[in-house]
């Protein structure tokens, strides 16, 4: 007769457990339940041959209490079982264990480390499956002569914890252990051994990475991950395992080393589910490799970018993956888009949601325009509409070939507006312009128009751009990485792409400076990390160095902490100012509603950003007259397009040391100062100002 250790670590179900021991005796077993549980809850009528509570007797000693403080439950559990001369027994006469729930595979674990006679599994299911196995013909009958698969895994773990102390052994997978160079050598050699059963052995890496994480190894710990995932057979075991480093390392603030094998690990379940019909379970698993892939504490919140560096590396997962590729798989639209009215004027919807910060000019020079009728919607402002586009799951679904209610959503919404608008302009690239590709939009006109921010989210990258008529980039070094990274912007079917700068009222921002202004330098909106305002305190600290006049004039509302990415950067930043600032080396001038005359007192405009799609404060302190001294973006450093090709090339600077040089020389005199001043201003009100970019935009609407 076989006999079965149940291990709990808490209360089982009683339903469950019931008929788990009516079917484990049918199979011939004798049936022993250990471990830590309500014992009024089990019923002892089941017919169990041993039912032991650990601890037994009440409460412990004083002296046990003192041994176990210290340890996490799953290591009190054992050391109970060890004490215990009834549970000692039922494990000693054990031919299968089974442990009940994730508290107890510690449990089971040690059993398996110092006995090779048991086969050990988690889960009732696992259970029955190896006790009838034993029962087919020419199974295992003896299984005290055949280790179990956990005990073939860790027969080198035992050999190497031999040589530890007590107390390591006793805290196997606590910090104190894996603060230990062997000990954490030796589990992750444990749990990348061959014949473990994928759930065990992911229950037992995620205990040792706790154990690493809190010891101080989160670089042990992506290593176990990494070692332990390729044993995985199971995908979806495997992509949770490797996204719980990963994620745990983007919450600290940092972009995690396995962040391309976790997106892998996950397009890889999603094309499984795709290719098995399964597509709730595919979108599921897209969405958790996009928000991995795209999340903002990879690209937004820290000074550089795996997407920026190596755009189609970067994105060759996706390319790659069945369940994505389907996703932007061109539907086209059934009637070509119509050409501007001549007999009316043109019927112009201006689409956004929460965010018309660059459509004012736009808006009220068309709606002054009589050959234009226009209307504005924000979608944030719909309910339902503001339910479609926070559904981000199922506008997956509805990609893969499910969801049919999505679009017909969709379709409810969006159809009177694309039935009455002759021309669409989507402002930003996010989930409102994804979801107009989601509905054919007839013979009316697509435009959508990505500044800079969208280009590292997920949104390009799950929308049909078949059903875009045209694509407005605010920058050609912006159009040169959406074109690299997003499928829809390539192939026959992609939309026409255009570079417009965005409309801005430049002319109210010329105004005369008091000559002291020439020492002042000026920063607009230091509120994203993006701005790297640091950059600038380098430059002034090197100006003040020569010239203790020079100060730095700092605009914009404090920086934002969605992150702990982006509050790290911002505590060193606040580190760095406080001496400036008591000095008066600093003024932070805060947020305005004024910015023309807050730049009064700027004589320099920086642009110290490592990203930007257009530089509208740099653009607005140009044409005030300040001389604009431009960071060359690392970003977009190096490639054909960038802050060079933008700005004039005597603007552009490579390093806090070319900056100051540069700062020193036209500040040399006042006459230069303010020869500098009056040609950037020049260049900014023949450029960018509203009644240059408007033609652009008159061109775009009514010319095809």
């Amino acid at each position: 007769m076989t006999d079965v250790l149940m291990i709990a670590g808490s209360t089982p179900r009683q339903a469950v457990v019931a008929a788990a021991v009516g079917k484990f005796r049918q199979l011939g077993a004798r049936v022993h339940l250990v471990g830590s549980f309500k014992a009024a809850d089990i019923d002892a009528d089941l017919g169990w041959a041993t039912v032991r509570k650990v601890p037994a007797g009440g409460a412990a000693s004083k002296h046990v209490q003192r041994k176990t403080e210290a340890m996490r439950f799953p290591e009190r559990l054992w050391f109970h079982l060890e004490q215990d001369r009834e549970a000692r027994a039922a494990v000693r006469s054990a031919d299968l264990v089974v442990a009940l729930d994730n508290r107890a595979v510690y449990s089971a674990w040690r059993i398996a480390q110092f006995r090779r006679q048991p086969e050990v599994c988690f889960g009732i299911a696992a259970g029955l499956r190896a006790l009838e196995k034993r029962r087919e013909p020419g199974g295992a009958q003896l299984p005290e002569h055949v280790p179990g698969p956990l005990t073939v895994a860790t027969d080198g773990l035992r050999r190497r914890v031999r040589t530890l102390p007590a107390d390591l052994l006793r805290n196997a997978t606590g910090p104190l252990a894996l603060r230990s160079r062997v000990g954490a050598r030796a589990w992750r050699a444990a749990v990348s051994a061959p014949g473990v059963p994928d759930t065990l052995r992911m229950t037992a890496t995620e205990q040792v990475i706790e154990g690493m994480w809190l010891a101080g190894r989160q670089s042990g710990a992506l290593t176990t991950a990494r070692a332990a995932a390729g044993k995985l057979a199971d995908p979806a075991i495997k992509a949770g395992l490797l996204d719980n480093v990963a994620a745990r390392i983007i919450r600290n603030g940092h972009t995690p080393a396995n962040l391309t094998e976790a997106v892998t690990a996950y397009l890889d379940l999603a094309d499984a589910q795709h290719a098995a019909g399964d597509r709730g379970a595919a979108a599921d698993a897209l969405l958790h490799a996009m928000k991995l892939a795209f999340h903002r504490v990879v690209h937004i919140d820290q000074v550089s970018s795996p997407l920026a560096a190596d755009p189609a590396g970067f994105i060759a997962p996706f390319r790659k993956s069945t369940a994505a590729s389907a996703v932007v798989r061109p539907q086209g639209r059934k009637t070509p888009a119509a050409a501007p009215p001549k007999d009316r004027p043109l019927r112009l919807l201006v689409a956004t949601t929460s965010n018309a910060n660059f459509l004012h000019l736009i808006r009220s020079h068309y709606e002054a325009n009589p050959d234009v009728e226009l209307r504005f919607l924000d979608m944030a402002e719909h309910p339902g509409m503001k339910r479609l586009n926070g559904a981000a799951q199922r506008h997956l679904e509805y990609r893969l070939g499910g969801e049919p209610l999505f679009e017909h959503a969709a379709e409810q919404q969006l159809r009177p507006h694309l039935d009455w608008a002759d021309t669409v302009f989507v402002d930003w690239c996010v989930a409102p312009a994804a979801l107009f590709t989601v509905v054919d939009p007839g013979d009316t006109r697509i435009i959508v128009r990505l500044h800079s921010y969208e280009a590292f989210t997920r949104w390009p990258h799950m929308m049909d751009f078949s059903r875009v008529d045209d694509v407005v980039f605010v920058a050609d070094h912006i159009r040169d990485l959406a074109v690299a990274s997003v499928p829809g912007l390539g192939g026959e079917q992609a939309p026409r792409t255009h570079v417009i700068d965005n409309g801005m009222d430049l002319a109210n921002f010329r105004r005369t400076k008091d000559p002291s202004t020439r020492f002042n330098l000026g920063l607009v909106g230091i509120g994203q990390v993006a701005k790297d305002p640091l950059w600038a305190l380098e430059v002034l600290k090197g100006l003040r160095e020569r010239d203790e006049r020079y100060r730095l004039f700092l605009i914009g509302g404090d920086m934002g902490r969605p992150t702990n990415a982006a509050k790290a950067y911002a505590r060193k930043l606040e580190k760095a100012l406080k001496p400036l600032v008591e000095e008066g080396a600093v003024v932070r001038a805060g947020a305005t509603d004024d910015v023309p005359g807050a730049l009064e007192d700027v004589g320099v405009i920086l642009s110290t950003s490592v990203r930007e799609g257009c530089h509208v404060g740099l653009m607005e302190g140009a044409a005030s007259g300040a001389v604009p001294v431009v960071r060359d973006w690392p970003f977009f450093a190096g490639g054909e397009h960038g802050a060079g090709t933008l700005y004039p090339a005597e603007w552009i600077v490579g390093t806090p040391e070319a900056a100051v040089e540069r700062v020193l020389s036209l500040t040399a005199s006042d006459e230069s100062w303010r020869n500098a001043g009056k040609m950037a201003t020049e260049h900014a009100l023949t450029t960018w100002d509203w009644p240059v970019v408007r033609l652009d935009f008159d061109r775009l609407l009514f010319e095809r």
